[in-house]
């Protein structure tokens, strides 16, 4: 961040204590819409940046990875919203909503990822969220990739993917999904 205040690139780093941004009584009820005001049913333009939200669930404290992809995404021109380390499903989902991402990367290294990813791929669904790809990231066994693909997650990357094929493959399913 500038002295004056300002980032000078476009990853933006979500805020907030350890209850993050959101509410006591839980995620709100959701209505995909553009920033042309609350009511508004008219989605993005197609030619708008794709927003991919990077996440760190649970309590892994090692986002090295997740900021590397976070700054390849950026320089491959998509707008990046990292969440920061200790986010709940919950908080992920929120900010998935609150800024209308296309997109969601869930880093874990800590091995919680067959209890975090179906907690956030049951949350999005709950609030109707189906038109988010979802790709997960991290030291994941082989014999429990099948298992996150049928729960919804578009693609597992494991150590040593290269970059490219995640900007590859993130900027593909959203344009597919468009």
């Amino acid at each position: 961040m500038a002295r004056d205040g300002r980032s000078r690139g476009r990853t933006r780093r979500r805020r907030g204590g350890p209850e993050g941004p959101v509410r006591a009584a839980g995620i709100a009820n959701h209505r995909r819409t553009t920033r042309e005001g609350p009511m508004s049913t008219v989605e993005r333009p197609s030619s708008s940046k794709i927003r991919v939200v990077v996440a760190k669930p649970g309590l892994d404290g090692h986002d090295r990875g997740a900021k590397i992809i976070a700054r390849a995404l950026r320089d491959a021109g998509m707008e990046v919203i990292y969440t920061g380390l200790h986010q709940t499903p919950e908080q992920i989902v929120e900010t998935v909503i609150q800024e209308d991402a296309d997109a969601v990367g869930l880093s874990i290294l800590s091995g919680a990822h067959m209890t975090l990813v179906p907690r956030v791929v049951e949350l999005l669904r709950e609030q109707g969220i189906d038109d988010v790809v979802i790709t997960v990231g991290g030291t994941i066994p082989a014999e429990d990739i099948p298992e996150l693909k049928r729960l919804g997650v578009a693609e597992v990357f494991t150590p040593g993917a290269p970059t490219q094929a995640i900007v590859d493959f993130i900027r593909g399913a959203c344009v597919a999904r468009t």
